[in-house]
């Protein structure tokens, strides 16, 4: 009797410990779902006073975990949570790296948005283009193993340039295989390191092949801080101008509503696509936001015809939308100025 309860016992352990590791041990999977909608005021403080009127204006992000077997299965029958693999994720990126990369992203982000929030607030300021982080380097890259993560590009073939557009155009005009000389910065120290360009996956046009991201510099009279800890990434940069930009001018843009949106911003003022808008259309919604502002990005003729199913980031945050029965406003914008124009 003893070893049958002693048998029984044991089953019944292993049964456990069976349960506990599905729902417990780590996949090499990861889940992406809705994150936080986070009102700026919290995060944004402009010559030492905070944002005190009605109403917010908020960044929406998309939440990661890591997958477990109970939470991988949750993920596929779960309308706005996806199951991605590790090397979708990071890119082929160390989880240091990516880390790294979310950062620069974000340091991006801020000294765009408080550019763009100075100049329509006719603030003087003081922008300067340093170059390009460098972000990844590609396996195929010939200058794998001569730059780094973190490395600062600033001229290529003695050029130096205004923004990253500039740059890949520069190189873009170039044939693969043609010999570019970089010069860069690698822990303070200036360098040079040359190479042959090779085919981007992305265009197949002639690159570096490296991921970059602008880095800049932004000095102004107006003190503007930002209490961003663990938020990375380029996409709040069309919020965090509007935010800016209310509290230098002490306008009412928002007249009491919530207002919550996604997108990245450029020099000039544009709207960029991010991923994961279904996943902040819903964290805006769970919110309680009455607007949110989503990138009406063009698509080109190549992208429709490489993705047949590919739709721009409004068309994505209208389907979700939809399929939360929302009351929430989805406006679409391609400039900054086509937000202003609707507060207005």
């Amino acid at each position: 009797m003893k070893f049958h309860s002693f048998k029984k016992t044991f089953i019944l352990f292993i049964i456990a410990l069976a349960i506990c590791a599905s729902v417990f041990l780590p996949l090499p999977y990861y889940i992406e779902k809705p994150g936080s909608t986070i009102d700026l005021k919290e995060l944004i403080t402009v010559n030492d006073k905070k944002d005190q009127e009605d109403g917010s204006f908020s960044l929406t992000s998309v939440g990661v975990q890591q997958a477990s077997a109970v939470t991988a299965l949750k993920a596929q029958v779960s309308p706005f949570e996806d199951l991605v693999s590790e090397d979708e994720l990071f890119g082929g990126a160390s989880g240091e790296e990516y880390d790294q990369m979310q950062n620069y992203f974000m340091e991006s982000s801020q000294n765009t948005a408080i550019q763009q929030a100075l100049k329509l607030a006719n603030r003087p300021y003081d922008f300067e283009y340093k170059g390009v982080y460098v972000m990844n380097v590609m396996k195929n890259s010939d200058f794998k193993g001569k730059v780094a993560v973190g490395d600062t590009v600033t001229k290529v073939d003695g050029k130096s340039f205004e923004n990253n557009q500039d740059f890949m155009d520069y190189v873009q005009q170039k044939s693969v295989g043609d010999t570019v000389e970089i010069t860069y910065e690698h822990e303070d120290e200036t360098k040079e390191a040359s190479g042959e360009l090779v085919e981007l996956p992305s265009n197949h046009k002639a690159g570096i092949g490296i991921t970059l991201v602008d880095h800049t510099d932004i000095s102004a009279d107006d003190d503007i801080d930002f209490d961003v800890d663990n938020i990375g990434g380029p996409s709040a940069g069309l919020m965090f101008t509007l935010e800016i930009y209310e509290q230098l001018t002490e306008q009412n843009l928002r007249e009491g509503k919530d207002i919550a949106g996604t997108g990245t911003i450029d020099n000039d003022g544009n709207i960029g696509r991010i991923s994961g808008i279904d996943k902040k259309v819903a964290s805006a919604d769970e919110e309680g936001a009455q607007i949110f502002f989503a990138p009406n990005d063009t698509l080109s003729k190549k992208e429709k015809k490489d993705h047949p199913n590919l739709k721009s980031n409004y068309q994505e945050a209208k389907i979700a939308a939809d399929d939360l029965d929302t009351n929430m406003k989805i406006v679409p914008v391609k400039t900054l100025q086509d937000a202003l124009d609707y507060l207005e």
